[in-house]
């Protein structure tokens, strides 16, 4: 008896997902709890398993669908019930390959067509798809096929960039490219037609039309997100700085086509030079398992997609050339204390005026929108941990043995900040704007932020005040791995009540971080240094010593934090941090 497998609850606020790749097809034999398909949302990707035995009769919805949860996205059964021969796909053939196969129509188009970008050319239309229930468009950000060329099912035709993701829009049949009808930098609707693929005998001769880029600033323009170079104390968990859960990766918005050259700018075939790392970039869980199959270090790879992204195609070409490729940048020891030469991606930019990408944008809008709301004033304070790096020292190497985690700084400050925050329940509230009301929370939900290659998260912590300094060590390394790993759910990164940011991972020593909406209040860690401090000694009085010392950096929303508030939440850190009364639960 044959079993539905249905799009899961991925959230509270989730109502539909794209299914981004099956990894299954029609007639594979799969276990119970086995991967079937990827399906990415707004927030996560995520991947669905099989609830049964069986094998694979049937798929209901094709990649780059978009589903209600509930909605059925394939059927499991037993062997004998499989239809036979049928492709992956079950959707497209009833509606568009059966078009373009043996029809006569199609030597119209080849006399009709005079240009890619209008014309009437006969075969299935590409349309721009779903990508989400608050995306109505989106930005052609780059053509991956000339008209003329070839294609396969599946086979990715042109990437599309809107506010939350960017994507590669596949063909829905295998032909050949017959028109183009979106030029780069164009935006266009949900539904609108992007392109006509058909019977190659259909196809216009020699059109190579909108690869109308002329200069192709997308090539130069890799930001490579630097993960900034930590101590060890305060790395081990890699937060860093927020001020928005910004978790998409960006494209170019463009509004107007670029004035067309006779020049085809150079397509994402071109092979990826072996260069500087890309660490920094968002890579689709799509092309990390692609890389992980072909064995292709990531971090070899220049991407030639929106600002430099790695595409799948960047990994097929690595994956197809020779090793020797990767040889020319070898150890090029510096003699003397020449001064630093700047890398090429940092030389190609100067001089230069380029748009901003989509997530630049985004972040624009709300850093700018949570500085627009809120009254926020940031307030500083010094903390001496010398007590707490003396716990560290004896019990971190134990703690990791026995929990498989790093015990850092960040437990216990996120400890001591959340009695702070039980004790000043302000501090540890959000506030409705149009309702101008505040709701003081009766729980303690803190968000970490967790610096990864598809940008800064901000996982949170549910109930942060029923854990102790393990607890939290062993929370805050959980979601710092599944955030990296792309494994957190939408419900993992909703319901914070305060958040907590390290930005001195990066050796920065105070800043002034931006409230995450609608909570009250972040708190920022700087960069641990050693100082000589004053110190009053019983015996000795004043005398100067080398201590541990951190600033710690509060901002706050004086709609409903006054400066006195927040001073005493400060102090009561301060005064938890320095007395260092956590060594009972190390056994010390």
């Amino acid at each position: 008896m044959s079993t539905s497998v249905t799009l899961p609850a991925l959230g509270e606020s989730v109502t539909e997902g794209t299914v981004s790749q099956w990894l299954k097809s029609v007639g594979d034999r799969v276990e119970v709890d086995e991967a079937l398909v990827e399906i990415s949302t707004d927030k996560v990707d995520t991947e669905v398993p099989s609830p049964v035995a069986g094998t694979l009769l049937e798929i209901r919805a094709n990649e780059d669908d978009t589903i209600e949860v509930g909605e059925v996205l394939a059927i499991i059964g037993d062997e004998g019930e499989a239809p036979a021969e049928e492709a992956p796909a079950a959707e497209a053939p009833q509606a568009e390959p059966e078009q373009p196969k043996d029809e006569p129509a199609q030597e119209k188009p080849a006399e009709d067509q005079p240009s890619s970008g209008g014309g009437t050319a006969s075969g299935t239309e590409v349309t721009l798809p779903a990508l989400g229930e608050s995306v109505t468009e989106g930005t052609v950000s780059q053509w991956l096929k000339s008209v003329g060329d070839s294609v396969e099912v599946d086979e990715a035709l042109v990437e599309i960039s809107t506010d939350k993701v960017d994507t590669e829009v596949p063909s829905p049949v295998a032909g050949t490219l017959l028109e183009i009808r979106a030029n780069e930098d164009d935006t266009i609707e949900v539904g609108e037609v992007l392109a006509i693929v058909g019977d190659g005998s259909a196809a216009p001769a020699k059109q190579e039309a909108p690869k109308q880029e002329a200069p192709k600033e997308e090539a130069p323009k890799e930001e490579p997100k630097q993960e900034a170079p930590a101590q060890e104390e305060q790395d081990e968990q890699g937060v860093d700085e927020p001020g928005s859960k910004a978790q998409a990766a960006a494209g170019d918005e463009g509004g107007q086509a670029p004035i067309p050259t006779p020049e085809p700018v150079a397509k994402n075939v071109v092979a990826p030079r072996a260069s500087n790392s890309d660490e920094g970039q968002y890579v689709t869980p799509l092309v990390r398992k692609l890389a992980e199959q072909k064995g292709v270090d990531l971090s070899s790879i220049k991407g030639t997609g929106v600002g430099g992204r790695i595409r799948k195609q960047d990994v097929l070409d690595a994956a197809a050339a020779p090793a020797a490729s990767q040889a020319p940048a070898a150890k090029e020891t510096p003699t003397g204390a020449s001064a630093p030469k700047p890398s090429p991606e940092a030389a190609a930019k100067r001089g230069t005026t380029e748009k901003l990408s989509r997530l630049r944008k985004t972040i624009a809008k709300r850093m700018t929108e949570s500085l627009q709301v809120s009254a926020q004033l940031t307030a500083t304070v010094e903390v001496d941990l010398t007590l707490i790096s003396r716990i560290r020292k004896v019990a971190k190497e134990d703690f990791k043995k026995r929990n498989g985690v790093s015990l850092s700084y960040l437990p216990f400050i996120t400890k001591a900040a959340v009695e702070a925050l039980q004790q000043f329940p302000k501090v540890n509230a959000t506030i409705d704007t149009d309702a101008g009301t505040a709701t003081y929370s009766d729980a303690e939900h803190i968000g970490i932020a967790v610096d990864t290659e598809r940008g800064l998260l901000v996982p949170v912590i549910k109930n942060a005040g029923d854990l102790n300094v393990g607890g939290l060590a062993r929370q805050i390394g959980d979601v710092a791995a599944r955030t990296r790993k792309g494994d957190l759910s939408p419900d993992d990164l909703t319901g914070g009540t305060f958040t907590i940011t390290n930005y001195g991972s990066g050796g920065t020593l105070f800043d002034t971080p931006i409230i995450n909406q609608p909570q009250v209040a972040i708190l920022g860690t700087g960069a641990l240094v050693k100082r000589p401090m004053v110190m009053t000694d019983t015996n000795l009085g004043e005398t100067i010593a080398v201590r541990d010392m951190m600033y710690l950096s509060l901002t706050y929303d004086h709609r409903l934090v006054d400066g006195a508030d927040a001073a005493r939440f400060l102090s009561a850190v301060k005064e938890r941090l320095e007395e260092g009364d956590f060594g009972a639960e190390f056994g010390l």
